[in-house]
Parts: C-alpha cells; sequence; structure tokens
C-alpha cells in the first residue's frame, strides 16, 4: 500500500466518523418537537413554616407538568422567579439532575405530574409587604416566570414558561 493510499483510508475514515457524529446529532434532534409541547402550570404554593425568630419562610411550591407528546420524558430541572402580588420575592430551583434519568420521575405520553419545590422566603425590604401577607395568612396572588430543562435519552430541552394562580 502506498502512503497515498493510507492517506485515502484516514481520509475516508475520519469523515465517515464525522458522518456518524452528524447523523447521532440528527436524530437526537427529532425529538425536540416532541419535547417542545411540554406544559407545565404553577398548581399550588404553600406557607409550611414560619420562623420569626430568622425572619425567614418556608414556602412549598407546586408545578404540574403535562406530557401531550408522543415521547416519554423527564425533568431535570426548574429553575424559575416567584412573585406575590405582581412583585418578585425570589428565585427558586427543583432539580434532580443529580439523579440518573432513570431515577426520576418519568412522563409517559397523555401524563402529568406534580412536582414539589421548598422556597426560601427571606424578610427583605423588597419584599416586606408581601412577607408579612404571606406569614399572616392573607389572600395573595402568586405567579411565576421560569425554565423546564426537559429531556429524553437522547435530546435536552430548555423551554421558558410563565404561570399564575
Amino acid at each position: 500500500m502506498s502512503l497515498l493510499q493510507g492517506r485515502m483510508i484516514l481520509f475516508v475514515a475520519i469523515g465517515a466518523l464525522f458522518a456518524l457524529m452528524g447523523g447521532g446529532v440528527w436524530y437526537a434532534s427529532l425529538d425536540n418537537p416532541e419535547l417542545e409541547k411540554t406544559e407545565i402550570e404553577l398548581a399550588n404554593v404553600e406557607l409550611i413554616d414560619v420562623n420569626t425568630i430568622e425572619n425567614r419562610a418556608k414556602l412549598e411550591t407546586s408545578f404540574l407538568v403535562r406530557n401531550p407528546s408522543d415521547k416519554t420524558f423527564t425533568v431535570s430541572v426548574i429553575t424559575y422567579e416567584l412573585f406575590a402580588n405582581g412583585n418578585s420575592i425570589g428565585a427558586g430551583q427543583y432539580s434532580t439532575a443529580d439523579i440518573a434519568m432513570p431515577g426520576r420521575a418519568a412522563f409517559y405520553p397523555g401524563s402529568e405530574i406534580i412536582l414539589k419545590n421548598q422556597f426560601q422566603l427571606i424578610l427583605s425590604d423588597t419584599n416586606a409587604v408581601e412577607y408579612r401577607s404571606i406569614t399572616s395568612g392573607e389572600q395573595v396572588k402568586y405567579s411565576v416566570k421560569g425554565i423546564i430543562t426537559v429531556e429524553t435519552s437522547w435530546s435536552l430541552i430548555e423551554k421558558e414558561f410563565e404561570s399564575s394562580m
């Protein structure tokens, strides 16, 4: 075999490797339109505990996630900013990113699951009115803006969402 033939074989092998990698990326992207159909809404915000010494309140946020698509997926992260009566009271995060996909809640086609997360509300000058309303049991209108990360074994998307209750 000549040097020229050896180089040609090397270039063909490298080209085949790139084609294989490109095919894998293309195949993984086929799930993206189905994952974009994911629906999420703020289902509930509940006051769990109030620490009057440290001026902290523990809230439980519940998100209802629906899968109207034909693909099974998991949710690894939900990052969000929580609002009370239209004013921001802080940011929170639901995360199962450190759990392997088989250990996470599976969203089968047509399913809906409530995902709960604890939110720490700390009294500050910017949220004093909302903090007092929440901790005294007054009626509060909650809303949320965030990003949900949805995964299949081949694909991952991040989708923005807004919801209120």
